[in-house]
């Protein structure tokens, strides 16, 4: 993994050991989901307490343990 790229769902790394937001999300609940706008696959970024979509250019907040899919709500990533 590259300093610019974020750990896949399926990331080892990313587990509730390490002491991240996933703590709070169920991990099948990650598992799933998808980017509202585009229906692609989001990456979970446990520093931020986000899921990223790429496509759509989002990412969508983690707040106490739930995400939040609204686009409204998501922050514009920088291009």
């Amino acid at each position: 993994m590259t300093d610019n790229t974020l750990p896949s769902l399926s990331d080892p790394a990313v587990t509730p050991e390490r002491g991240s937001v996933a703590e709070t999300v169920d991990p099948r609940l990650l598992e799933i989901l998808v980017c509202p706008l585009t229906r692609d696959t989001l990456i979970y970024d446990a520093a931020a307490g986000e899921l990223i979509s790429r496509k759509a250019g989002l990412a969508y907040p983690i707040r106490d343990g739930i995400p939040i899919m609204l686009p409204e709500e998501a922050r514009r990533l920088p291009e």
